[in-house]
C-alpha cells in the first residue's frame, strides 16, 4: 500500500461498516442498549487518524490488522468502562456475566491465528463487502439476520424482542438472505 499515491484516512473509511459489523458482533444483545457499536468505531477511526504515524504496513491486509486490534482494544475499555459505571446492585451480576462474555468473545477475536496472509486477507475483503451488502438492507432485515445468524437467536426468541411474529420473522429473514446473495453477486 502506498501511502503518498493513496491517503490513509480515505483507505481506513472503506472499512468503517466491517468495523462496525465486528463490533456489534463482540457484543452481547444487553450491551448493545449501553454501548454503540458505532461509537466505538468512529473513536477507533479516530485514533488510526491521530497515530497514522506508528502504522508500518505494506498493503490493506495489514491495515485492516491493524484497524481491529484498535477496535478490540477499544471495545475492552468501553466494556470495563460500562463495569465501572454500574450502580444498581441488583443488576451488577447480570451486567457482570454479560460483560464477562463479551469480553471472552473478544479475546478469542484477537487470539485467532490465520494459515497465510492471503487467505486472512481474502476473508477481510469478504467480510466488508458483507458488511457492506448488509448495511444496505432495511433495518428489520438487518437485524433479524444479525440475531439469527451472529447471535444463535432462535426465531422466537427474535420474533418476541421485535415486537413481530415468527412468521414475520420468517419473512424477514428470508428476504434479507435474498437480497444479501443478489448484492454480493452482483458486487463479483
Amino acid at each position: 500500500m502506498n501511502h503518498a499515491a493513496e491517503n490513509l484516512e480515505d483507505v481506513v473509511e472503506r472499512y468503517r461498516q466491517y468495523l462496525v459489523m465486528l463490533a456489534d458482533r463482540q457484543l452481547d444483545s444487553r450491551l448493545r442498549g449501553k454501548l454503540d457499536a458505532s461509537d466505538v468505531v468512529q473513536q477507533t477511526l479516530l485514533e488510526a487518524h491521530q497515530n497514522q504515524e506508528q502504522f508500518r504496513g505494506t498493503h490493506e491486509g495489514e491495515l485492516v490488522a491493524w484497524l481491529r486490534k484498535i477496535l478490540a482494544h477499544n471495545l475492552l475499555d468501553a466494556i470495563r468502562g460500562l463495569r465501572r459505571e454500574k450502580r444498581d446492585v441488583a443488576r451488577e451480576q447480570s451486567i457482570d456475566a454479560v460483560i464477562e462474555t463479551s469480553s471472552v468473545r473478544l479475546e478469542g477475536w484477537l487470539a485467532v491465528e490465520d494459515s497465510t496472509p492471503s487467505q486472512k486477507f481474502t476473508r477481510q475483503e469478504e467480510a466488508v463487502q458483507l458488511a457492506d451488502a448488509m448495511a444496505r438492507l432495511p433495518d428489520a432485515q438487518r437485524e433479524a439476520l444479525i440475531l439469527k445468524n451472529w447471535h444463535g437467536w432462535t426465531v422466537p426468541e427474535i420474533a418476541q424482542h421485535m415486537g413481530r411474529s415468527s412468521t414475520a420473522i420468517a419473512g424477514l429473514l428470508k428476504r434479507g438472505l435474498k437480497q444479501l446473495r443478489q448484492q454480493l453477486t452482483e458486487s463479483e
